[in-house]
């Protein structure tokens, strides 16, 4: 069996590296909000025999001063055309002028003004805020009979920091990809991020479960023993649910589109963290504050 609690502070180190990185990352760099929160427009089209040069393509675009105009490749044949927003009339404008380089399909076209970005961004902060809330309030009352040797509310505590902790790392992580490679954050990166909540929190709730159940009949077990043991017994399940998970996204992320690529990675980068903080930090956070209330 695995001492898995006793070396907590080593768990607690790296993560707290990743986090402090994450940190650094979103202080200096930020994150690159895509349309969907600061406005602007989406221009997606496919070419049908080669496609254009990029120079060749702001070219033609220069004269429509459309402001910065971002070109991203996709496929061997496609592109993306990110700008600010604009009206039908400069919408078919620049599909004339994209036409002239080659003949071309149109997939998709959106346009979010910068007020309703505002509204989508603050919307999204209350949602993952109401469910870090409803997150603590369901643990607390599921774990109210376990209130011996630490309260329950205790346990909804310390499934949030793990929380924290999945979802931190994986932004820091995109905060750097938003820099390097600009990636961006758009409302399937929020369905991912509350997605990471659930799967997460369901991972640590089995942990604790098992905590609660052997708690009642740990007999001279102190709590740091039950809680690794608790551990261990869930650990292979854990790390065959999630490998499966991962396997699944890493499949659409290599065969999937280009729009979803990111949103494949963060769900892989959110799984992987939330599996190692239901193993190695969660049920942890018990045992250090079980053990600083004795001290």
């Amino acid at each position: 069996m695995l001492n898995i609690v006793r070396k907590r502070k080593i768990f607690y180190g790296f993560s707290l590296a990743l986090i402090a990185a994450g940190i650094f990352s979103v202080i200096f760099w930020g994150l690159r909000f895509g349309i969907d929160f600061k406005g602007g427009s989406l221009l997606e089209v496919e070419y049908v025999g080669a496609r254009p040069e990029v120079q060749a393509i702001h070219d033609r675009l220069a004269p429509l001063d459309l402001g910065g105009v971002n070109i991203q490749l996709t496929g061997p044949t496609g592109l993306f055309l990110r700008l600010k927003d604009v009206n039908e009339e400069t919408h078919q404008k620049v599909l004339a002028e994209l036409a002239n380089l080659g003949e071309l399909e149109e997939k998709r076209f959106e346009s979010i003004g910068p007020v309703i970005g505002q509204e989508l961004k603050k919307k999204a902060y209350g949602a993952i805020l109401m469910v870090l809330l409803l997150i603590v309030i369901y643990i607390t009352w599921v774990f109210r009979k376990v209130s011996r040797p630490v309260a329950s509310w205790q346990y909804g505590v310390a499934a949030v920091i793990a929380l924290f902790h999945d979802v931190f790392i994986p932004v820091g992580i995109f905060s750097i990809l938003g820099h390097y490679l600009g990636a961006e954050i758009d409302l399937l990166f929020v369905t991912g991020i509350l997605t990471i909540l659930g799967f997460s929190v369901h991972d640590t709730i089995v942990v604790f479960d098992r905590i609660r159940e052997n708690l009642r009949q740990s007999g001279s077990k102190s709590f740091e023993e039950t809680v690794n043991a608790s551990i261990n017994q869930t650990m292979g399940r854990s790390i065959n649910t999630s490998l499966t998970v991962l396997l699944t996204l890493l499949a659409i992320y290599v065969f999937g589109g280009e729009t979803t690529k990111y949103f494949s990675l963060l769900l892989m980068l959110g799984i992987f963290f939330g599996t190692y903080s239901s193993i190695f930090v969660a049920s942890s956070l018990l045992v250090s504050w079980h053990s600083g209330k004795n001290n």
